[in-house]
């Protein structure tokens, strides 16, 4: 049956997927202001058809630029994420190689970042906080990798560079940073406890196309998410203080979100 499952969710999804996408391109090369806006409904129509509950603790703010500081469990984050609000992501470089998924991310507008290369995460902060100034919420996975889904790994305070520049310009209280904590806790809703939990996360050196097949036969899944409030990026003195804030309130909320309520 999860075969059956799986087989039926990756063909509704190509069939949906692949007729819009010319779509978004269009959107994207002409400028349009709906190059931001239907990512967000697309990824609501996946949510259905992949089976995902979303149960959503807080808002982004809408009428202002946001960095979302968020932890990362799977490849699935990218359409909860982006189910949540209208984002475009932080991205590494090997994602712009990767057959298909670099055309799904460059469609949202993703800023593809060398993490080997200090000198280039300087150089895209122009492009960051310029997207940021004009309105975009732009979604930063902290840890710099996805976690198997029971905690929260350490935050890289090298990737907050790009948002958070030694020396950077004030940039008022239009720009804020929000934290976004995402956890996986049920599959047919049942609770996935701690060891069902990794069966969702997607790490270490777990083969892309292997687990996505696990993972969409699995079931209907609940995701919980818990959106910080809004702070300007300006009330941060540097980068690691941005960091040092955003890692103590995404972990204790993880915790939180998994524990469930008392």
């Amino acid at each position: 049956m999860r075969s059956v499952r799986a087989f039926l969710v990756l063909s509704a999804f190509f069939a949906f997927t692949i007729p819009l996408m010319p779509l978004q391109l269009l959107f994207v090369r002409t400028g349009s202001r709906f190059a931001r806006s239907f990512p967000h409904w697309y990824h609501r129509q996946v949510c259905r058809i992949v089976g995902i509950r979303l149960l959503v603790e807080g808002e982004v703010a809408e009428s202002q630029g946001v960095l979302i500081i968020s932890n990362h469990v799977s490849w699935l984050d990218i359409t909860v994420l982006s189910a949540v609000a209208p984002v475009s992501f932080v991205a590494k470089k090997e994602v712009s190689t990767w057959p298909f998924v670099k055309w799904l991310a460059k469609l949202q507008r993703s800023v593809f970042v060398d993490r080997e290369r200090r000198n280039q995460v300087g150089d895209k902060a122009n492009e960051i906080l310029s997207r940021l100034e004009g309105g975009d919420h732009v979604v930063l996975f902290a840890e710099g990798t996805s976690s198997d889904g029971n905690g929260v790994e350490p935050f890289r305070t090298a990737l907050f560079a790009a948002a958070k520049p030694s020396g950077g310009q004030p940039m008022g209280s239009s720009v804020s940073a929000q934290t976004l904590a995402l956890t996986y806790t049920k599959v047919y809703g049942l609770p996935l406890g701690r060891r069902g939990r990794p069966q969702v996360a997607w790490y270490g050196d777990m083969d892309m196309a292997s687990h996505a097949w696990k993972l969409l036969g699995l079931g209907p899944l609940d995701a919980k998410i818990r959106i910080g409030p809004p702070v300007p990026l300006d009330d941060f003195p540097d980068r690691k203080a941005l960091a040092r804030y955003a890692e103590e309130k995404v972990r204790q909320d993880v915790v939180e979100l998994l524990r469930g309520p008392r």
